[in-house]
């Protein structure tokens, strides 16, 4: 049975869905005035992750990942670019959809945005009003007032008392209350604002997520996720919100990534260890970035540096080169039938609140499997391959040919090549790098040079090669295949 860690009750429990065979589940989704980070891709990618095995194990699954499209931040960038701010966040939505597909990351059932929304985030703000759990303050914004909700605090353990004598009063005193919140923001000069029974202005963050989750999967759904950084207050100020308003449960399970780490300091733009994924995408391929989250529970942290990427890259090979010559035209054959063994540890691994890391282990042991069945029992190869690329793809991995992948983008330095072969540096050049056909070439030329017994030219080709990161792979019928480090 399916287990998965609440945060709300601290400890895993078994999952029931509210109606059985079907499940509903709601993640933060990006703010979008600039370029997705690390930490947003693990958001990404964990809760895909979730969403895909739910579907695996045959739940009718409506996942919701919501838009906040607009809120300070926004308007600040959009001042500072002289940019409208329709425009700007269409721009990174867009850019957030490119990173995502990079990711193999399959787009939510729904995608609300919050300034689509403005009808629904109002007709909850008026209900908590008529309910005198909200109220407007003195510079006529309208706020949330915590003390009436009897159990803030409970989803991250926080006491309200505390939180209120260590919270400094608002010079401008204008809420009863320092922890109180707004839901509903007077409009300035010159800003996005949006008619109300308040006057002119715009949402607060909190009330968006709540008024979208509720309207897209009711009042009360499934599970609700997010970076463990929404915890408290984003989350708890949803809890508030929701449940003061409809007078029902919100959710049943909440569900908190961890924090990305940058050689084992907090990513932060201060410390200028601040990573997009565009960035990232310039120096390691989309499915090392996903494979990377996934070799850390999603709970846990996740130290981002170079060696750790470059670990990453290495476990796919190790996928990849398993993969190879294992399956016709490497795809899966039809009505074939999973290994039982390994998919039984698999989903034993993944039924233990999504453990990645196992099912990953589970994975290699396969592909261990299937290395020496290449060798001693080809009538096993076809089996053992298909399964291991079956289930990697439901954790939206191994779905490349494994011959291009050990072979894409390979960078050689014409210079070193250029003593070592007849073909002249303009042959070699292709855009930043070096063809494939080149380097088969090469390969030509180290058999030609073994032939004629100049092993010192074989030797050079070999070595010259591998500084520049393709690996030869010799067999008793001389070299075969290639790949890149």
């Amino acid at each position: 049975m399916l287990k998965i860690y609440n945060t709300l009750t601290r400890k895993k429990e078994p999952f029931q869905p509210r109606v059985a065979g079907k499940v509903g589940m709601y993640v933060c989704g990006m703010t979008v005035y600039d370029y997705c980070h690390i930490g947003h891709a693990r958001v990404m990618v964990v809760f895909d992750t979730v969403a895909r095995y739910f579907r695996y194990q045959g739940y009718e699954l409506t996942y919701v990942r919501n838009i906040t499209d607009i809120d300070d931040k926004i308007i600040q960038r959009a001042i500072e670019n002289g940019e409208d701010y329709g425009k700007l966040t269409e721009r990174f939505i867009d850019a957030m959809h490119e990173d995502e597909r990079a990711l193999a990351v399959l787009p939510p059932d729904l995608e609300p945005r919050a300034t689509r929304s403005i009808d629904d985030i109002i007709a909850m703000i008026k209900t908590l009003v008529d309910k005198d759990l909200a109220y407007v303050g003195a510079n006529g914004d309208v706020f949330y007032a915590v003390n009436k909700f009897k159990d803030y605090g409970r989803l991250s353990g926080k006491n309200l008392d505390d939180l209120q004598a260590g919270e400094r009063v608002d010079v401008d005193l204008a809420k009863r209350n320092p922890m109180d919140f707004v839901l509903w923001k007077m409009a300035k000069a010159n800003e996005p604002a949006w008619d109300s029974p308040w006057g002119l202005g715009r949402p607060g963050w909190h009330i968006e997520c709540s008024a979208m989750a509720t309207c897209c999967l009711g009042n009360h759904f499934d599970i609700h996720g997010g970076g463990m950084d929404l915890q408290f207050p984003h989350h708890e100020n949803e809890i508030a919100q929701s449940e003061g308003a409809t007078g029902e449960k919100f959710v049943n399970l909440w569900m908190h990534n961890g924090f990305v780490r940058v050689d084992d300091e907090k990513m932060s733009k201060s410390l200028g260890n601040f990573f997009t994924v565009r960035e990232v995408l310039k120096k390691y391929r989309p499915e090392i970035i996903r494979f990377f989250i996934l070799t850390s529970h999603y709970r846990s942290p996740l130290n981002y540096s170079d060696e750790s990427l470059n670990d990453a890259k290495a476990g796919l090979d190790r996928f990849y080169i398993a993969l190879r010559d294992a399956l016709p035209d490497d795809k899966i054959p039809e009505n074939f039938i999973v290994l039982d063994d390994y998919k039984v540890r698999f989903e034993q691994a993944m039924d233990d609140d999504f453990n990645t890391p196992e099912a990953l282990a589970v994975l290699f042991g396969l592909a261990n499997e299937l290395n020496k069945a290449k060798k001693h029992k080809p009538e096993n190869k076809i089996a053992l391959a298909a399964t291991l690329k079956y289930l990697g793809s439901l954790l939206g991995i191994l779905q490349n040919g494994p011959d291009g992948w050990l072979k894409g983008n390979v960078t050689l330095n014409v210079h070193n090549l250029l003593t070592a072969t007849h073909v002249d540096a303009p042959e070699l050049i292709e855009g930043s790098g070096v063809s494939e056909e080149i380097v088969d070439q090469q390969i030509q030329d180290r058999i030609a040079a073994k032939k004629a017994k100049d092993w010192a030219l074989a030797d050079k080709i070999r070595n010259d090669l591998k500084d520049q990161g393709v690996i030869l792979e010799d067999s008793p019928d001389g070299t075969t295949s290639w790949r890149r480090e």
